[in-house]
């Protein structure tokens, strides 16, 4: 194997500590945020930049996730591929890099940005990879939804990078993503349960059982749906962005009824997956009525 075939391995390998699907995900809500939060095309600068340091200290949080979770990511079917618990990679070098590529995230957003983003974004990273991987995960389960905060800063954070404030209408993109975060984990959960029982984490389904979980998950997103109209109810979007809720989160209700009615895995897959097309869809469509 060639030099430049080794190297490139490696850089994979890196790049897979990072997490790339979910930082795309809070790349795109927060890129949506910074669009929402000015009347016209938000500037370049803070776009270009507050993308760029909010997606490397996202990736720096899911190496640090990766770092901690090492050894229970190695005894779950989900997980144990990744590079840390399939010995591609050891500790050192990927903290090594988790810090560079981090402090290299904030260093951007200070200094092309705002501080107001970067304290934002380093409070976000705490959350996230201390807060939520070390205390929560482990200790109750109800992790996902304490933890789920900060998950759901990267709209204010996008908000912040252009207007350097926190608006109220941020802070309720902030309540969408919040309220929406334990149906997604959930369903993921239930198909999970057995990896998640192994590797000693109290998630729902594990101490609660599947049926508690399940109605659970009916019952915020009823909670979503609710919350999901209060853009259209405050004026911040208007009757594009009603339909395209109402309609998304109906069928987001009707996968958790089904769910709850008669459990399949298939259908636990299903909802995680439609939950995924959900998030993405709705803020698509209030950036879509934004402009109209």
């Amino acid at each position: 194997m060639t030099a430049l075939a080794r190297t490139e391995i490696r850089l994979r390998q890196f790049l897979a500590l990072t997490k790339p699907r979910v930082v795309s995900l809070i790349v795109f809500v927060a890129v949506i945020g910074m669009f929402l939060a000015v009347p016209g095309i938000p500037p370049a600068g803070p776009v270009v930049f507050g993308t760029l340091g909010i997606a490397l200290v996202a990736g720096a949080a899911a190496a640090i996730n990766c770092l901690v979770e090492q050894q229970i990511d190695g005894l779950m079917a989900r997980t144990r591929r990744r590079p840390l618990p399939a010995g591609e990679l050891t500790s050192l070098p990927t903290f090594v890099f988790a810090c560079v590529v981090g402090g290299t995230g904030l260093w951007v957003l200070y200094q092309f940005v705002n501080p107001l983003t970067m304290w934002l974004t380093l409070a976000t990273f705490v959350g996230y990879a201390i807060v939520y991987t070390v205390l929560l995960k482990p200790a109750t389960p109800q992790n996902i939804v304490i933890g789920g905060a900060s998950g759901a800063m990267p709209p204010v954070l996008g908000w912040a990078a252009v207007t350097n404030d926190v608006a109220p209408e941020a802070l309720l993109l902030f309540l969408i993503i919040f309220v929406w975060t334990p149906p997604h984990f959930w369903s993921l959960a239930l198909y999970r349960t057995q990896d998640y029982a192994k590797a000693g984490l109290p998630m729902l389904p594990v101490t609660h059982g599947s049926r508690y979980t399940r109605l659970m998950i009916v019952l915020y997103t009823v909670a979503l749906l609710a919350v999901s109209l209060l853009p259209f109810a405050i004026r911040m979007s208007g009757f594009l962005y009603l339909a395209a809720a109402l309609g998304l989160g109906g069928l987001f209700l009707l996968y958790a009824v089904q769910l709850y009615r008669d459990y399949s895995v298939e259908l636990a897959r299903a909802t995680f997956k439609y939950s995924i097309t959900y998030l993405a869809a709705l803020f698509m469509a209030l950036l879509v009525d934004h402009y109209l």
